[in-house]
């Protein structure tokens, strides 16, 4: 028998080895899986751009799976609380970005988790993924995507997230 979990409270699962995550009203933490790195970023507006789903090919390679969840928000909202000096960069480089502008990644330098992505066609936002919140209520929550781009590029036997918005290519490219 399955049981019901109340997704309105704050769940910290055990994964990944930090384990001094939070979330409040309107902020949350997002962490690499050693611990290293920390972020603190807004779950609403201001500074919260939106929650999406990625099929590119960019994000099939980076996250070495089928599809990225991603989030965005404003350079200005995004807090580094510890390990900024751990991240290294790779890039920037276009040659596979859609939108044939740079784009640079951000991984903990320990574990290799990426953080998050910056790139030209996205100026003053930061693109962090999904599976780095600590809190993995939010995930069903406030950070659930509303919409999914590059489903063109979706793998057949994946089916596009029901009730959101599906769409070719992304919209500002």
């Amino acid at each position: 028998m399955a049981t019901t979990t109340d997704i309105s409270k704050p769940f910290f699962a055990l994964a990944g080895l930090a384990n001094d995550g939070w979330s409040k009203e309107d902020e949350a933490t997002a962490t690499c899986f050693c611990g290293a790195v920390q972020l603190a970023f807004p779950t609403q507006g201001p500074g919260y751009i939106g929650t999406f789903v990625c099929n590119c090919s960019d994000c099939h390679k980076i996250t070495a799976s089928m599809f990225a969840t991603n989030f965005t928000v404003l350079d200005t909202h995004l807090k580094h609380l510890r390990g900024r000096d751990n991240l290294t960069k790779f890039g920037p480089q276009a040659q596979t970005v859609a939108s044939g502008k740079g784009m640079a990644n951000y991984f903990c330098s320990t574990c290799g988790t990426l953080m998050y992505r910056v790139g030209e066609a996205f100026p003053g936002m930061s693109i962090l993924r999904l599976g780095t919140i600590d809190d993995f209520h939010l995930h069903e929550t406030k950070m659930r995507p509303t919409v999914e781009y590059f489903v063109e590029s979706r793998v057949g036997w994946l089916k596009g997230v029901e009730g959101i918005k599906q769409v070719e290519g992304f919209p500002s490219l």
